[in-house]
Formats: structure tokens, C-alpha cells, sequence
């Protein structure tokens, strides 16, 4: 474990060398030029302020969800636990033109923030409903025993159960916001990762984005530190007690079971509705003309290989990370996992060009290779499979594998065994997650696909771009398609006590 947590480290720590190393040829002087301005201390308060806002809405939206939809008798808890999973698979590209084409004056802070929410609460709503579904009831009877209430019970036993998920949920969206452009720059909110693409796309000063892309580094740190800060050193969260494990009874919401589902209705009708709603307006009212089925169809098919190619390799190195975090002891288990999540937050245009630099230099055979792009997609995307893995490996009582060990089993007849069912939602869930982003990202593939090779994110920002929208619609419509099969399959996985 603690040899493959080793390299997934070096896997995410390969573009920060590349940034450390074009900084330092910079020199002090273009640093402190670029760095010590007035101008980066706004862009870092604003970047630092969407991020703080969007996450607490995250945390509420995804948490809450997931509560309503594993816990209670919400009506049609299979339907809305797929919905809520979906706008993983709406770029906030795609929802930022359809939301500004709908709503007149769609800009600023507050439409950027509500943007982001709707596409990333699922961040925190999938590692939470699979947390929730794997967790034993028992301790929450045991407290219901002692008299403590349903709200004591929720909030001292239940989200303690579950605290690994939520915060793996809440970093992710924090960094997710950190290194987002298509959203903020739509709204025309300008933080770090606009003027990261505006000295590269219009000034071509390569060298000057890098180096602000040393603040988001400092960021990330920063918000990794903080979400260390807040585990409790030594703290247990599998059952350990003997007997069955048996499925948490449905808290009944009486007359707030309709409220309820419509508050949730509204919600996917804000993330998914709006955007569906404007596509087909466009692809109606426009002049444009789709491309044939042909055409559509093989990108259809290289975004669902590069994709599966990247969750595979993220899934292998996230998996090391994850059980050495939990099973381990010391510091290095620790830092491993905080190192896995380094390139999340940064642009996918700094991952691109510090990974294009590396295939030149390093390893020319993989330039311009759809390994190289899956080498891409499993330093941004790393960290997704990494917090579900813990949160699962967490929740996996470890006595388990004590016992197979005295029983004679060996280390790798155990791992197969008896580690990977136990983690198997958290691992189910990383993958999920890590192919539905990988479908969606833009810059680090239009970057490093192999030349010829389209998918249906870069079609779909090649149509949208030139305001062809019909030409757009089938694109967008076909990648929600596509992401609705592994969010049913997880679904239907991790909650199949679902009636």
C-alpha cells in the first residue's frame, strides 16, 4: 500500500515539478512583479469567498439530499437519486450559455455561485448517500435507547458516522471552484484561473500564468491543511460490535414528504431543466445544422474510451492512497493522501501544458497518446476516487481482515477478498465520479488528445463557441445520456434496499 500510495503521489506531484521549475527560471524579480499586486490579493479574495460560498451550499444540497433519499420514505428516492447525481454530467460551460441565453444580466458573484452549486453539489451528494448507505444503524438505536432524539441522533451520531464523506465532499467542491473557468467566466467574475487564461490565450505570456498559478498551489495547501485540521486524531467509524449488520429503518417525514420532493424537483429543474429547456430552444430557433449521426457517434465513442481509461488508472492509484490512509500509521499515510490531491486544483490548461512539457522532455512515445490524456485526466481527477475510497475503507471494520489473517490467508488473498467488498461502494463511487468528469473536461483534452480525435466535450465547446446550438444540442444531449448510465448503475448498487 504504502508503495503504491508512493507513486499515485508521484503521478500528482509530476505538474507541480513542471510549475516549481518554469517559476524558479522566472526569476525573483518577475515573481515579486506578478505576485506582490493589489490585483492578486482581489483575485485571491474572490477566488477564497466563491469557493467558501459554494461549498457551504454543497454541504447543505449534497448532504441533505443524500439524507432524504437513503434515509426517509421520500417519494421516488430511486428517481431522485439518480437526478441528483446527473449535473456531474452539465459542463459548466454548457450551463453557463444556456442559463445567460435564458435569464437577462446573468453575471456577477451570485450568478457564478449558483452556477457552480448546481453543477457541483453532486461532489458532496454521492460520497454521502454511498457513506450513508454502507453505514451500521446500530450505534443510532443504541443513542434512540438512551433517549436522545431524532435531531441529537442526526447530529451526534449519524453525521459523526459519516464525517470522512462529507469533508472528502466539501474539499473536492472547494478545489473544483478554485480551478473552474468556464462558469466564472461566463458570468464574467473574474478570479485566478480567468487571468490563467487570458495571459496564455491572449497575452501569451505562458511564463506569467504559471506563475500565478503558484497562488492556487498555495490554496490548495491551504485548504488541504484545513481539512486535516479538522480529523479527529484516532477516531473510529466501522461498527465494531458483534451481530448482523441489518438496513437503517426509513424516518418518516408525514407531511413533509411532498414539500420535500418538490424542493428537490425544483432543484434538478435548476440544473438540469433550465439547461435542457435553453438547448432545445436554440436547437429549434437556430440556423445551425447538426453533424451526422456518424460523426456524433465516434466522438460518443472516444470520450467513453479516454474516459474509462482515466477512472481505471485513478481508480488504481486512488485505491493504495485510500486503504494506506486509513489502515496506516504515522505522518506518511497522511501526506500521501493530502499529495494525491495537488492537481485538482489547478486549471486543467496549467495541467495541460506542464504535461505536454513533460511528454516532450520525458516521455516523447506518450505524446500526443490517449494514455498521456488519461495520465491527464487521473492528476485532475485523483482526488475524487481518493475520497470515496477513504470514506469507504473508513466505514470497513478492520477486524475483519484480522481474522482472515489468523485464519492463514495471505496479504493479497485477504486484499482480494475481504478489502476490496468492503470498499467496493467507495471504489464503485470514485469510478463513477471520475468517468462522469472526465467526460466533461475541455481544456486538459483539447490539450493532449491525440491529433484527429474528438470527443463530445470538445465538439460540444467547438459548437457552442460559434453559437451553432443546434449543432450543439446532440452533443450535450448524448453526454447526459451516457452519464446516466454509470450514475443508474451506481445508484441502483449502493441502493438497492431502495424500495
Amino acid at each position: 500500500m504504502a508503495a503504491g500510495a508512493l507513486l499515485a503521489g508521484a503521478v500528482a506531484v509530476t505538474p507541480l515539478v513542471y510549475l516549481l521549475i518554469r517559476t524558479a527560471e522566472a526569476g525573483w524579480e518577475r515573481v515579486a512583479e506578478e505576485l506582490l499586486t493589489t490585483r492578486v490579493a482581489l483575485l485571491a479574495s474572490r477566488s477564497l469567498l466563491l469557493a467558501a460560498v459554494v461549498t457551504t451550499a454543497c454541504l447543505v444540497l449534497g448532504a441533505g439530499t443524500a439524507y432524504l433519499v437513503v434515509r426517509t420514505d421520500l417519494p421516488g428516492r430511486r428517481f431522485f437519486g439518480v437526478l441528483a447525481a446527473l449535473p456531474l454530467a452539465v459542463p459548466t460551460y454548457v450551463a453557463g450559455f444556456c442559463w445567460i441565453a435564458a435569464v437577462d444580466a446573468f453575471e456577477g458573484f451570485w450568478a457564478a455561485a449558483l452556477l457552480l452549486t448546481l453543477c457541483s453539489y453532486p461532489y458532496v451528494y454521492l460520497p454521502v448517500a454511498a457513506a450513508l448507505a454502507g453505514a451500521d444503524p446500530a450505534q443510532e438505536e443504541v443513542a434512540r435507547s438512551l433517549g436522545h432524539g431524532p435531531w441529537r441522533t442526526l447530529t451526534g451520531v449519524t453525521l459523526r458516522q459519516i464525517r470522512p464523506a462529507v469533508a472528502a465532499g466539501g474539499l473536492l467542491v472547494a478545489l473544483y471552484v478554485l480551478s473552474d473557468f468556464g462558469a466564472v467566466s461566463l458570468t464574467r467574475f473574474h478570479t485566478f484561473t480567468v487571468a490563467i487564461f487570458t495571459a496564455v490565450d491572449l497575452g501569451f505570456d505562458k511564463t506569467g500564468a504559471l506563475v500565478l498559478s503558484t497562488v492556487l498551489v498555495v490554496l490548495t495547501v491551504a485548504l488541504l491543511a484545513g481539512e486535516m485540521a479538522t480529523r479527529r486524531r484516532g477516531a473510529r467509524y466501522a461498527r465494531v460490535g458483534s451481530g448482523a449488520r441489518h438496513q437503517a429503518p426509513q424516518r418518516k417525514l408525514g407531511a413533509w414528504r411532498w414539500p420535500l420532493a418538490g424542493a428537490l424537483s425544483g432543484v434538478a429543474f435548476l440544473s438540469l431543466g433550465v439547461p435542457a429547456l435553453s438547448l432545445a430552444q436554440r436547437m429549434i430557433e437556430g440556423v445551425s445544422r447538426a453533424d451526422p449521426l456518424g460523426e456524433v457517434a465516434v466522438a460518443a465513442g472516444n470520450s467513453l474510451r479516454v474516459s474509462a481509461l482515466g477512472a481505471a488508472l485513478s481508480v488504481l492509484l486512488a485505491l493504495p492512497v485510500g486503504l494506506y490512509a486509513v489502515r496506516g500509521s504515522g505522518w506518511l499515510p497522511g501526506l500521501l493522501e493530502r499529495v494525491s490531491y495537488a492537481g485538482h486544483g489547478l486549471p486543467g490548461l496549467v495541467i495541460g501544458l506542464s504535461l505536454v512539457a513533460f511528454g516532450v522532455h520525458v516521455v516523447y512515445p506518450l505524446y500526443q497518446t490517449t494514455t498521456m490524456l488519461a495520465l491527464a485526466y487521473a492528476v485532475l481527477f485523483l482526488p475524487l476516487a481518493v475520497g470515496s475510497v477513504h470514506a469507504a475503507a473508513a466505514q470497513a471494520p478492520p477486524g475483519l481482515e484480522e481474522v482472515a489473517r489468523s485464519l492463514g490467508r495471505t496479504p493479497w488473498s485477504v486484499f482480494r477478498t475481504v478489502t476490496i467488498p468492503l470498499t467496493a461502494p467507495g471504489i464503485a463511487t470514485g469510478a463513477a465520479l471520475v468517468m462522469l468528469t472526465c467526460m466533461k473536461e475541455l481544456a486538459a483534452t483539447l490539450m493532449l488528445r491525440p491529433t484527429g480525435m474528438d470527443t463530445l466535450a470538445t465538439e460540444l465547446w467547438t459548437q457552442t463557441s460559434a453559437g451553432a446550438y443546434a449543432g450543439a444540442a446532440p452533443y450535450a444531449a448524448l453526454l447526459v445520456a451516457l452519464s446516466a448510465i454509470p450514475t443508474w448503475l451506481l445508484v441502483r448498487g449502493n441502493y438497492r434496499e431502495l424500495s
